[in-house]
């Protein structure tokens, strides 16, 4: 397809994307966007630097090629190179989306399924409102001078209410969400959605600040995926620890880090915003073990880092469009379940915080979640709702700490937003878990 120059590596991700996103405050149409965009990105490497270019004329790919290639010094041994030696080589054509696809369903369809949920909004002490619809599809394609040759599409679709509530003296903001892969995966919701909006009224009215402490916590199938992607997931990226002889002491394979119930994964494989069937370098998807029965069994790699660290690669080469290169990223990260039934799991806390939905969390080596609807757990049974500002502890220590882990379990997409690093925001990822119980942790 295109004439690669000689002793040097080059590869060409071209993406073709569809993606709507409808925007209301209250009532009124905010933003009504429909778009189409193709571009490509261009990579040539001499086995010292990288040259690269991004363009939307994908008629002058074969000449981007060339001319970056004239600013490179041909290597006769990079067949050799560390680097080069990891590309995997794939000739594929997955494409599942071609019917259902999202690009097929007409705009007044999207906006009349929002605005019919936002018909169930209660007036009660919801002062304002705002929401969106997005979706998207992209079909990519990408080809190497080592003989790759992949074709592959993904889809996702979503619906987000943001509320702002008000009874008395007490005010909360707050988001309902639902992602799918296919536009049927978010219609008939409105039970959904009520039971939500009732949730978020009946908090707003009769939460009580928390008393600050040190409490049990019991983590949602949302609040766990944010707990692992924030506090643990980003350590993961391997990124980090190139060239860096105290980080890879500190983080060494098999050094144990939680809990032996414990076992954190990274799947591009699982259907959804993380979906990842080739990564943006050609890897194949994989599912990594980052952490199995508490022990540090594996971490998340481009080509660069796995060659440098002198690891296999996981498919974790991610560039949020064809404007930027590829870098370490998650795809859907998560905690395996457990074996116990909820029920059980909180039966046996006699004082502790249930965190059932977040507004947003943060963390290296030390995280915070702020949750916009927790509640006491008192002698075995969750009690009334409480007002918390934020829930805080060491990654490390927490992951020490998870005593419990529900057989219950939901992997979860972020609708309107999404994962940032550098200056690539928001990329898509999926997260979640089981319900997680933590011993011990800082409530404030």
């Amino acid at each position: 397809m295109y004439i690669f120059p000689k002793h040097l590596y080059t590869d060409v991700r071209i993406e073709e994307t569809f993606e709507t996103k409808l925007s209301y405050k209250k009532e009124v149409l905010q933003e009504q966007k429909v778009r189409n965009n193709k571009g490509a990105f261009i990579r040539v490497f001499d086995g010292v630097r990288w040259f690269y270019a991004s363009t939307t004329e994908l008629d002058t790919i074969q000449a981007q090629i060339d001319r970056l290639a004239s600013m490179a010094t041909p290597n006769k041994a990079i067949d050799s190179n560390a680097i080069v030696k990891q590309f995997e080589v794939h000739k594929d054509q997955l494409l599942q989306y071609t019917n259902q696809s999202v690009s097929d369903i007409d705009i007044t369809v999207k906006k009349n399924l929002l605005e019919s949920y936002l018909t169930l909004i209660p007036s009660e002490t919801v002062v304002h409102h705002s929401s969106y619809y997005v979706d998207n599809k992209t079909i990519k394609s990408i080809f190497s001078s080592k003989g790759t040759a992949v074709t592959f599409d993904k889809q996702t679709c979503g619906i987000r209410i943001n509320l702002e509530l008000a009874h008395g003296d007490n005010k909360d903001q707050t988001s309902v969400s639902k992602a799918g892969i296919f536009f049927d995966d978010i219609l008939n919701l409105n039970d959904f959605f009520n039971s939500e909006f009732k949730k978020d009224i009946e908090f707003v009215k009769n939460a009580i600040p928390v008393e600050p402490g040190q409490y049990t916590v019991l983590l949602s199938p949302l609040a766990t995926g944010v707990f692992t992607h924030e506090s643990f997931g980003h350590k993961s990226e391997s990124d980090f620890m190139v060239g860096d002889e105290t980080m890879k002491a500190e983080w060494a394979i098999g050094k144990n880090v939680g809990t032996k119930i414990l076992t954190i994964i990274d799947d591009g494989q699982v259907r959804g915003n993380g979906y990842v069937p080739y990564d943006d370098e050609g890897t194949k998807g994989k599912k990594t073990y980052i952490i199995t029965e508490g022990k540090l069994t594996g971490r998340l790699h481009s080509t660069g880092t796995s060659a440098s660290l002198e690891e296999d690669l996981t498919g974790n080469a991610r560039a949020m469009n064809f404007e930027f290169e590829p870098i370490v990223r998650m795809t859907t990260t998560y905690i395996e379940k457990g074996k116990r039934p909820l029920a059980d799991i909180i039966s046996e806390i006699d004082k502790g915080i249930f965190v059932d939905n977040i507004n947003h969390g943060s963390g290296m080596s030390t995280f915070t979640i702020a949750p916009s609807r927790a509640y006491m757990i008192e002698n075995g049974k969750i009690t009334k709702p409480v007002r918390i500002s934020v829930i805080t502890g060491n990654v490390f220590e927490t992951l020490g700490e998870v005593d419990a882990l529900s057989e219950e379990f939901e992997l979860l997409s972020f609708v309107g937003g999404g994962c940032g690093k550098m200056e690539q925001w928001p990329l898509p990822v999926g997260f979640g878990g089981p319900y997680t119980r933590v011993r011990k942790l800082t409530v404030q």
